[in-house]
């Protein structure tokens, strides 16, 4: 017997940055992610770029969480509102390469508690970013 899941209601996540250095956090997320984009919209009302991320989710935590996995990641309270976590297979290459783009280390990689390998960043513009490497490898 087959199951099917129901298809779900959202079909794609977007989160959009808006910066006043464009060409700049494009490179940051282009070359220090190793990525290519998806889409690049006509400049003639502004600059735009689309850029896949692979599998999205929504993660929603309560202040007692947030501070729980700051604490893991950074040993103190230090994220905003919102926070980017990427799942990435070469967690080193991708550190270099973020470094090599502009991103500000905020902590050197942490073995959290379910065995992942994370290091918090900023982006150029100040987004907080956590990449982890799972413990699987993968």
């Amino acid at each position: 017997m087959s199951t099917t899941n129901p298809p779900s209601p959202v079909m794609e996540f977007r989160v959009a940055l808006t910066t006043e250095a464009f060409e700049r956090l494009a490179s940051f997320y282009l070359d220090g992610l190793g990525l290519e984009p998806a889409q690049v919209w006509p400049e003639d009302q502004g600059q735009a770029l689309v850029l896949d991320m692979g599998k999205a989710t929504l993660e929603v935590f309560d202040e007692k969480q947030a501070d729980t996995i700051d604490q893991i990641e950074v040993g103190r309270r230090i994220s905003d509102q919102i926070r980017f976590a990427l799942q990435v297979p070469d967690l080193d290459g991708a550190m270099e390469r973020l470094l090599a783009h502009g991103a500000t280390l905020v902590h050197p990689p942490v073995i959290t508690p379910w065995g992942d390998r994370n290091v918090r960043f900023q982006d150029p513009d100040g987004m907080q970013i956590t990449l982890y490497q799972a413990q699987d490898g993968s």
